[in-house]
């Protein structure tokens, strides 16, 4: 946390998907903290390579079918949120900007389930029945790590 202090503002909405341990910074680029950075990602790598190493085929159907809901859930938000999307039409087009997100970033969105964006969440439906695009709708922003150093959530209730 000293190495890689809390880059800001985070919603609550977004923060469901992060893990306690992700690394959300902001710093001046300097070698310094580039090496930080790439040591940390290294730390990460291992880390994951052992656990596939270690990882077992699951076998048991309610679990693979909630893991794929999750990662669909996932995707959709991603797919319908990505704070990139609009420098990406701008760069490219709202049709390749948007074929780039849900077939590259978060490919899976079609593939892993039908449920659409507002079948998971549904505070975002406007009257009208589309999606609103304002960022954050519920809960709050947090501007500091909202996990103690062993991975509890100290943020409060009002957190999505």
């Amino acid at each position: 946390m000293q190495l890689l202090p809390w880059g800001g503002k985070i919603t609550s909405e977004s923060l469901r998907f992060f893990s306690p341990i992700v690394i959300w910074t902001i710093f001046e680029p300097t070698e310094r903290n580039h090496h930080v950075l790439y040591s940390a990602l290294m730390d990460y790598y291992k880390v994951w390579l052992q656990l596939t190493d270690q990882a077992t085929e699951e076998n048991d159907t309610t679990k693979v079918v909630r893991n794929r809901e999750a990662q669909h859930r996932y995707l959709t938000w991603r797919a319908e949120k990505d704070p990139g999307f609009p420098l990406l039409k701008k760069l490219i087009g709202e049709s390749h900007a948007k074929d780039l997100v849900t077939e590259f970033l978060f490919e899976g969105v079609y593939s892993l389930g039908s449920k659409s964006f507002l079948d998971y969440f549904p505070e975002y439906a406007r009257d009208d029945g589309t999606v609103n695009k304002k960022r954050s709708m519920i809960g709050k922003s947090f501007e500091a790590r909202p996990w103690d150093a062993t991975g509890e959530f100290i943020g409060g209730k009002d957190a999505g």
